[in-house]
Protein backbone atom coordinates (compact mmCIF):
# COMPACT_ATOMS: atom_id res chain seq x y z
CA UNK A 1 0.00 0.00 0.00
CA UNK A 2 2.71 2.26 0.63
CA UNK A 3 4.42 2.04 -2.61
CA UNK A 4 1.31 3.34 -4.06
CA UNK A 5 1.32 6.62 -2.35
CA UNK A 6 2.35 9.52 -4.79
CA UNK A 7 2.30 13.18 -5.68
CA UNK A 8 2.17 14.68 -8.71
CA UNK A 9 5.10 16.73 -6.82
CA UNK A 10 7.30 14.81 -7.33
CA UNK A 11 8.26 13.34 -3.47
CA UNK A 12 8.06 9.28 -3.01
CA UNK A 13 5.19 8.32 -1.27
CA UNK A 14 7.41 6.47 1.30
CA UNK A 15 9.08 9.36 1.90
CA UNK A 16 5.86 11.18 2.46
CA UNK A 17 4.80 8.29 5.71
CA UNK A 18 8.92 8.84 7.02
CA UNK A 19 7.54 12.94 6.60
CA UNK A 20 4.12 11.71 8.80
CA UNK A 21 5.56 9.40 11.33
CA UNK A 22 8.08 11.84 11.80
CA UNK A 23 6.50 14.43 12.37
CA UNK A 24 4.05 13.16 14.92
CA UNK A 25 6.58 11.43 16.19
CA UNK A 26 9.06 14.98 17.00
CA UNK A 27 5.95 16.77 17.64
CA UNK A 28 5.04 14.77 20.73
CA UNK A 29 8.50 14.64 22.07
CA UNK A 30 9.14 17.69 21.70
CA UNK A 31 5.67 18.76 23.45
CA UNK A 32 6.40 16.38 25.67
CA UNK A 33 9.70 17.91 27.15
CA UNK A 34 8.88 21.89 26.02
CA UNK A 35 5.58 21.64 28.24
CA UNK A 36 7.24 20.34 31.13
CA UNK A 37 9.82 23.53 30.64
CA UNK A 38 6.75 25.94 30.09
CA UNK A 39 5.47 24.59 33.36
CA UNK A 40 8.73 25.51 35.01
CA UNK A 41 8.91 28.71 33.66
CA UNK A 42 5.55 30.33 33.83
CA UNK A 43 5.57 29.40 37.93
CA UNK A 44 8.60 30.66 37.91
CA UNK A 45 7.29 34.30 36.57
CA UNK A 46 3.85 34.29 37.91
CA UNK A 47 1.79 33.31 34.41
CA UNK A 48 -0.93 31.88 36.87
CA UNK A 49 -4.78 31.00 35.28
CA UNK A 50 -7.24 33.33 36.32
CA UNK A 51 -10.76 30.98 37.13
CA UNK A 52 -14.34 32.38 36.06
CA UNK A 53 -16.17 33.29 39.27
CA UNK A 54 -19.72 31.68 38.07
CA UNK A 55 -17.55 28.07 37.23
CA UNK A 56 -17.99 24.57 38.92
CA UNK A 57 -16.82 25.26 42.23
CA UNK A 58 -14.29 21.93 41.95
CA UNK A 59 -11.98 24.82 39.60
CA UNK A 60 -11.53 27.41 42.03
CA UNK A 61 -8.66 25.31 43.11
CA UNK A 62 -7.00 25.96 39.85
CA UNK A 63 -6.43 29.32 40.56
CA UNK A 64 -3.17 30.29 39.90
CA UNK A 65 -2.08 27.15 37.83
CA UNK A 66 0.76 28.08 34.64
CA UNK A 67 -1.53 29.53 31.42
CA UNK A 68 -0.44 29.90 27.97
CA UNK A 69 0.43 26.25 27.75
CA UNK A 70 -0.89 25.90 24.20
CA UNK A 71 2.59 27.91 23.18
CA UNK A 72 4.15 24.68 23.50
CA UNK A 73 1.65 23.11 21.43
CA UNK A 74 1.84 25.30 19.18
CA UNK A 75 6.30 25.40 18.99
CA UNK A 76 6.16 21.73 18.66
CA UNK A 77 3.71 20.96 16.04
CA UNK A 78 4.76 24.28 13.76
CA UNK A 79 9.04 23.00 14.52
CA UNK A 80 8.18 19.19 14.26
CA UNK A 81 6.19 19.85 10.58
CA UNK A 82 9.29 21.82 9.59
CA UNK A 83 11.97 19.48 10.41
CA UNK A 84 9.93 16.51 9.34
CA UNK A 85 9.52 18.22 6.25
CA UNK A 86 13.40 19.63 5.84
CA UNK A 87 14.90 16.26 6.77
CA UNK A 88 12.96 14.14 3.99
CA UNK A 89 14.21 16.81 1.63
CA UNK A 90 11.24 19.15 0.96
CA UNK A 91 9.83 22.35 1.15
CA UNK A 92 7.27 23.09 2.93
CA UNK A 93 3.79 23.44 0.52
CA UNK A 94 1.90 26.72 0.29
CA UNK A 95 -1.19 24.70 1.78
CA UNK A 96 0.38 23.75 5.20
CA UNK A 97 1.91 27.59 5.23
CA UNK A 98 -1.49 28.94 4.92
CA UNK A 99 -2.11 26.23 7.69
CA UNK A 100 0.28 27.15 9.82
CA UNK A 101 -1.04 31.16 9.48
CA UNK A 102 -3.95 29.99 10.89
CA UNK A 103 -2.30 28.67 13.54
CA UNK A 104 -0.43 30.79 14.38
CA UNK A 105 -2.35 34.06 13.52
CA UNK A 106 -4.92 32.78 15.67
CA UNK A 107 -2.89 31.64 18.32
CA UNK A 108 -1.44 35.75 18.39
CA UNK A 109 -5.12 36.40 19.81
CA UNK A 110 -5.45 34.53 22.21
CA UNK A 111 -1.81 34.87 23.35
CA UNK A 112 -2.99 38.26 23.91
CA UNK A 113 -6.45 37.69 25.82
CA UNK A 114 -3.94 35.19 28.05
CA UNK A 115 -2.04 37.73 28.68
CA UNK A 116 -4.06 40.66 29.34
CA UNK A 117 -5.96 37.92 32.14
CA UNK A 118 -2.55 37.36 33.73
CA UNK A 119 -1.67 40.80 33.92
CA UNK A 120 -4.69 41.70 35.43
CA UNK A 121 -5.71 38.61 36.87
CA UNK A 122 -8.95 39.24 35.64
CA UNK A 123 -10.88 36.66 33.83
CA UNK A 124 -12.28 38.98 30.71
CA UNK A 125 -9.20 39.41 28.59
CA UNK A 126 -9.74 40.77 25.39
CA UNK A 127 -13.00 42.33 24.59
CA UNK A 128 -15.11 40.19 22.20
CA UNK A 129 -15.28 42.85 19.41
CA UNK A 130 -11.40 43.13 20.31
CA UNK A 131 -10.92 39.29 19.80
CA UNK A 132 -13.38 39.34 16.88
CA UNK A 133 -11.14 41.78 14.61
CA UNK A 134 -8.10 39.82 15.61
CA UNK A 135 -9.78 36.56 14.25
CA UNK A 136 -11.11 38.49 10.91
CA UNK A 137 -7.64 39.56 10.03
CA UNK A 138 -6.34 36.36 10.20
CA UNK A 139 -9.24 34.58 8.39
CA UNK A 140 -9.43 37.07 5.72
CA UNK A 141 -5.52 37.27 5.52
CA UNK A 142 -6.29 33.24 5.14
CA UNK A 143 -8.69 33.39 2.54
CA UNK A 144 -7.61 35.64 0.32
CA UNK A 145 -4.48 33.81 -0.35
CA UNK A 146 -5.96 30.81 -0.71
CA UNK A 147 -8.40 31.68 -3.18
CA UNK A 148 -6.31 33.51 -5.11
CA UNK A 149 -2.82 32.36 -5.36
CA UNK A 150 -0.62 29.50 -5.10
CA UNK A 151 -2.61 27.52 -8.03
CA UNK A 152 -0.33 23.89 -8.91
CA UNK A 153 0.65 22.49 -11.85
CA UNK A 154 -3.14 21.02 -12.06
CA UNK A 155 -4.47 24.48 -11.82
CA UNK A 156 -5.84 23.50 -7.87
CA UNK A 157 -5.42 26.24 -5.55
CA UNK A 158 -5.17 25.64 -1.83
CA UNK A 159 -9.20 26.62 -1.23
CA UNK A 160 -11.14 26.17 -3.54
CA UNK A 161 -14.96 28.94 -4.18
CA UNK A 162 -17.33 26.23 -3.57
CA UNK A 163 -18.73 24.74 -0.81
CA UNK A 164 -17.64 21.40 -0.16
CA UNK A 165 -18.99 17.91 1.47
CA UNK A 166 -16.18 15.65 0.52
CA UNK A 167 -15.88 16.65 -3.21
CA UNK A 168 -16.32 20.51 -4.48
CA UNK A 169 -20.45 20.86 -4.56
CA UNK A 170 -22.95 23.22 -6.54
CA UNK A 171 -21.80 26.67 -8.09
CA UNK A 172 -18.84 28.61 -8.33
CA UNK A 173 -19.40 31.55 -5.76
CA UNK A 174 -18.69 35.04 -5.60
CA UNK A 175 -15.09 36.15 -4.29
CA UNK A 176 -17.14 37.81 -1.43
CA UNK A 177 -18.89 35.44 -0.79
CA UNK A 178 -16.39 32.51 -0.31
CA UNK A 179 -14.39 34.78 1.79
CA UNK A 180 -17.33 35.28 4.17
CA UNK A 181 -17.94 31.59 4.23
CA UNK A 182 -13.99 31.27 5.50
CA UNK A 183 -14.63 34.04 7.77
CA UNK A 184 -17.53 32.34 9.37
CA UNK A 185 -15.46 28.98 9.17
CA UNK A 186 -12.63 30.14 10.86
CA UNK A 187 -14.00 32.33 13.87
CA UNK A 188 -16.81 29.46 13.98
CA UNK A 189 -14.47 26.47 14.84
CA UNK A 190 -11.27 28.77 16.57
CA UNK A 191 -14.51 30.14 19.18
CA UNK A 192 -15.57 26.34 19.45
CA UNK A 193 -13.00 25.08 20.27
CA UNK A 194 -11.99 28.00 22.79
CA UNK A 195 -15.74 27.00 24.35
CA UNK A 196 -14.45 22.83 24.83
CA UNK A 197 -11.40 24.39 26.74
CA UNK A 198 -12.98 24.22 29.92
CA UNK A 199 -11.91 20.74 31.78
CA UNK A 200 -8.24 19.41 31.92
CA UNK A 201 -7.45 17.33 29.33
CA UNK A 202 -11.02 17.59 27.38
CA UNK A 203 -9.82 19.84 24.23
CA UNK A 204 -6.02 17.97 24.16
CA UNK A 205 -7.50 14.91 24.07
CA UNK A 206 -10.64 15.66 21.34
CA UNK A 207 -8.00 17.83 19.35
CA UNK A 208 -5.65 14.51 19.28
CA UNK A 209 -8.80 12.72 17.69
CA UNK A 210 -10.05 15.20 15.55
CA UNK A 211 -6.60 16.06 13.91
CA UNK A 212 -5.70 12.20 14.20
CA UNK A 213 -8.74 12.09 11.54
CA UNK A 214 -8.19 14.51 9.43
CA UNK A 215 -4.58 12.85 8.91
CA UNK A 216 -6.42 9.68 7.67
CA UNK A 217 -8.20 11.95 5.60
CA UNK A 218 -5.78 13.57 3.60
CA UNK A 219 -3.58 10.55 3.09
CA UNK A 220 -7.09 8.95 1.49
CA UNK A 221 -7.59 12.18 -0.82
CA UNK A 222 -3.82 11.49 -2.00
CA UNK A 223 -4.45 7.74 -2.59
CA UNK A 224 -6.93 8.90 -5.07
CA UNK A 225 -5.95 12.68 -6.07
CA UNK A 226 -7.03 13.76 -9.54
CA UNK A 227 -3.91 13.59 -11.39
CA UNK A 228 -2.12 11.00 -9.97
CA UNK A 229 -0.02 8.45 -11.33
CA UNK A 230 -1.57 5.78 -9.23
CA UNK A 231 -3.26 3.27 -11.36
CA UNK A 232 -6.25 2.47 -8.89
CA UNK A 233 -7.58 6.11 -8.91
CA UNK A 234 -11.54 6.41 -9.65
CA UNK A 235 -11.19 9.67 -11.81
CA UNK A 236 -14.50 9.75 -11.00
CA UNK A 237 -14.54 9.81 -7.42
CA UNK A 238 -11.16 11.59 -7.57
CA UNK A 239 -10.03 14.67 -4.90
CA UNK A 240 -9.40 18.08 -6.29
CA UNK A 241 -7.03 18.94 -3.24
CA UNK A 242 -3.51 20.61 -3.28
CA UNK A 243 -1.11 19.20 -1.23
CA UNK A 244 -2.86 16.50 0.87
CA UNK A 245 -0.22 14.59 1.62
CA UNK A 246 1.46 17.53 2.87
CA UNK A 247 -1.39 18.56 4.51
CA UNK A 248 -1.87 14.94 6.73
CA UNK A 249 2.01 15.90 7.85
CA UNK A 250 0.96 19.16 9.60
CA UNK A 251 -2.03 17.25 10.69
CA UNK A 252 0.19 14.29 12.26
CA UNK A 253 2.47 17.36 13.88
CA UNK A 254 -0.58 18.44 15.30
CA UNK A 255 -1.86 15.27 16.63
CA UNK A 256 1.51 14.17 18.61
CA UNK A 257 1.65 17.88 20.29
CA UNK A 258 -1.84 17.42 21.72
CA UNK A 259 -0.93 14.31 22.79
CA UNK A 260 2.39 15.08 24.28
CA UNK A 261 0.53 18.35 25.99
CA UNK A 262 -2.13 16.29 27.87
CA UNK A 263 0.35 14.42 29.49
CA UNK A 264 0.78 17.41 31.37
CA UNK A 265 -2.72 18.61 31.17
CA UNK A 266 -4.92 15.70 32.35
CA UNK A 267 -6.43 15.86 35.22
CA UNK A 268 -4.89 17.34 38.08
CA UNK A 269 -3.66 19.72 35.15
CA UNK A 270 -0.11 20.90 35.68
CA UNK A 271 -0.84 23.80 33.39
CA UNK A 272 -3.82 25.40 31.26
CA UNK A 273 -3.99 25.65 27.41
CA UNK A 274 -5.23 28.70 27.13
CA UNK A 275 -6.94 30.92 24.48
CA UNK A 276 -3.44 30.74 22.63
CA UNK A 277 -3.78 26.67 22.11
CA UNK A 278 -8.10 26.64 22.05
CA UNK A 279 -7.99 29.95 19.27
CA UNK A 280 -4.88 28.01 17.44
CA UNK A 281 -6.18 24.55 16.92
CA UNK A 282 -9.99 25.79 15.95
CA UNK A 283 -7.61 27.81 13.24
CA UNK A 284 -5.94 25.39 12.14
CA UNK A 285 -8.83 22.73 12.38
CA UNK A 286 -10.88 25.28 10.08
CA UNK A 287 -7.54 25.54 7.84
CA UNK A 288 -7.28 21.80 7.21
CA UNK A 289 -11.26 21.35 6.74
CA UNK A 290 -10.88 24.31 3.67
CA UNK A 291 -7.74 22.94 2.31
CA UNK A 292 -9.57 19.14 1.98
CA UNK A 293 -12.66 20.39 0.71
CA UNK A 294 -14.70 19.01 3.99
CA UNK A 295 -16.02 21.69 5.41
CA UNK A 296 -19.35 20.11 6.10
CA UNK A 297 -17.94 17.33 7.13
CA UNK A 298 -15.81 18.83 9.42
CA UNK A 299 -19.48 19.38 11.51
CA UNK A 300 -19.39 15.84 11.76
CA UNK A 301 -15.57 15.10 12.56
CA UNK A 302 -15.60 17.99 15.44
CA UNK A 303 -18.95 17.07 16.35
CA UNK A 304 -18.54 17.75 20.11
CA UNK A 305 -17.36 21.69 18.83
CA UNK A 306 -20.71 22.28 17.87
CA UNK A 307 -22.44 20.15 20.82
CA UNK A 308 -20.47 22.27 23.05
CA UNK A 309 -21.31 25.51 21.12
CA UNK A 310 -24.86 24.78 20.46
CA UNK A 311 -25.14 24.30 24.18
CA UNK A 312 -24.17 28.42 24.65
CA UNK A 313 -26.31 29.19 21.77
CA UNK A 314 -29.56 27.54 23.00
CA UNK A 315 -28.71 28.57 26.99
CA UNK A 316 -28.14 32.43 25.56
CA UNK A 317 -31.70 31.87 23.43
CA UNK A 318 -33.72 30.30 25.51
CA UNK A 319 -32.66 32.76 28.48
CA UNK A 320 -33.58 36.39 26.03
CA UNK A 321 -36.78 34.65 24.86
CA UNK A 322 -37.98 33.54 28.14
CA UNK A 323 -37.12 37.32 30.06
CA UNK A 324 -39.05 38.82 26.82
CA UNK A 325 -41.94 36.60 27.39
CA UNK A 326 -42.82 36.48 31.31
CA UNK A 327 -40.26 38.88 32.68
CA UNK A 328 -37.63 36.63 34.14
CA UNK A 329 -35.13 34.90 32.12
CA UNK A 330 -34.70 31.02 32.52
CA UNK A 331 -32.03 28.43 31.80
CA UNK A 332 -31.99 25.41 29.69
CA UNK A 333 -28.44 24.22 31.76
CA UNK A 334 -27.21 24.89 34.82
CA UNK A 335 -24.67 26.60 33.13
CA UNK A 336 -22.46 26.87 29.52
CA UNK A 337 -20.86 24.99 27.70
CA UNK A 338 -22.41 21.74 28.59
CA UNK A 339 -19.21 20.04 30.31
CA UNK A 340 -19.69 22.48 32.95
CA UNK A 341 -23.37 21.68 33.37
CA UNK A 342 -22.68 18.12 34.61
CA UNK A 343 -20.11 19.18 36.80
CA UNK A 344 -22.94 20.95 38.43
CA UNK A 345 -24.74 17.72 38.37
CA UNK A 346 -22.21 16.02 40.64
CA UNK A 347 -20.30 14.72 38.08
CA UNK A 348 -16.61 14.19 39.02
CA UNK A 349 -14.23 16.37 36.31
CA UNK A 350 -12.33 13.28 35.12
CA UNK A 351 -15.94 11.27 34.64
CA UNK A 352 -17.33 14.44 32.41
CA UNK A 353 -13.93 14.89 30.38
CA UNK A 354 -13.42 10.75 30.16
CA UNK A 355 -17.18 10.55 28.80
CA UNK A 356 -16.79 13.55 26.53
CA UNK A 357 -13.56 11.73 24.95
CA UNK A 358 -15.96 9.17 23.97
CA UNK A 359 -18.56 11.19 22.65
CA UNK A 360 -15.90 12.99 20.39
CA UNK A 361 -14.64 9.27 19.46
CA UNK A 362 -17.84 8.64 18.06
CA UNK A 363 -18.38 11.88 16.23
CA UNK A 364 -15.18 11.33 14.62
CA UNK A 365 -15.55 8.02 13.78
CA UNK A 366 -19.02 8.61 12.43
CA UNK A 367 -17.31 11.26 10.14
CA UNK A 368 -14.39 8.84 8.82
CA UNK A 369 -17.39 6.44 8.25
CA UNK A 370 -19.37 8.96 6.52
CA UNK A 371 -16.22 9.86 4.32
CA UNK A 372 -15.55 6.39 3.46
CA UNK A 373 -18.95 5.51 2.55
CA UNK A 374 -19.01 8.67 0.11
CA UNK A 375 -16.38 6.99 -1.80
CA UNK A 376 -17.68 3.70 -1.76
CA UNK A 377 -20.96 4.89 -3.48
Amino acid sequence: MLEGIDHPGGREGLTFVRAILLSGGLALVCSLLGTRLAIAWFSRHGFGQPIRIDGPTTHHVKRGTPTMGGLAILASATAAYLAATALDRGLPSASALLVLLLLIGCGLVGFLDDFIKVYTQNNAGLSSRAKLAGQTVVALAFGVLATSFFADERGVRPASRHLSVMHDWGVKLPLVVVLLLIWFIVTATSNAANLTDGADGLLAGTSALVFGAYTIVNVWQNNQLCGSSRPTVVEAQCYQVRDPLDLAVLAASVTGACVGFLWWNAKPARIIMGDVGSLALGGALAGLAIMSRTELLMAVIAGLFVLETMSVILQMSYFKLTRRITGTGKRLFRITPIHHHFEHLGWDEVTVVLRFWIIAGLFVAAGLGIFYASWLT
